[in-house]
């Protein structure tokens, strides 16, 4: 008798167990629910202003590198392409006139033999 009894109260009692549970999975999958929907609210204007952003910065990319970046490295290639054919055709000047007259100094701003300037030249002397 009192076996029933305990084995009639356990059932009971987990009975009650399994519904308080059930209950408490109801009410976590609901919030995990709420919990989705609040983050797709929040999330996708985020995402509308960073893909607008990225537009921004792809055109202030292309912006600069047509109306900057492009024009520095063009004329940057120039002068340095103008520079290298001015120093190829003074060398070659300097060697055509080496050949001419031997005696000629060789590089620029050598003092002559006749130049005895040992220092700058100042108002005192």
């Amino acid at each position: 008798m009192i076996s029933g009894t305990i084995r009639d109260v356990a059932i009971i009692f987990v009975a009650l167990e399994i519904l308080i549970l059930n209950a408490l999975l109801i009410v976590l999958v609901w919030q995990v629910w709420r919990l989705v929907k609040m983050i797709q609210t929040e999330v996708k204007p985020i995402i509308k202003d960073t893909q607008e952003t990225v537009g921004t910065v792809r055109g202030t990319a292309d912006f600069v590198t047509t109306n900057v970046v492009d024009p520095v490295v063009k004329t940057s290639s120039k002068l340095a392409g103008w520079r290298r054919s001015a120093s190829v055709l003074r060398d070659e000047m300097r060697a055509t006139a080496s050949q001419i007259n031997p005696s000629a100094p060789k590089r620029a701003g050598a003092p002559s033999p006749g130049n005895k300037t040992d220092g700058p030249v100042t108002s005192d002397q």
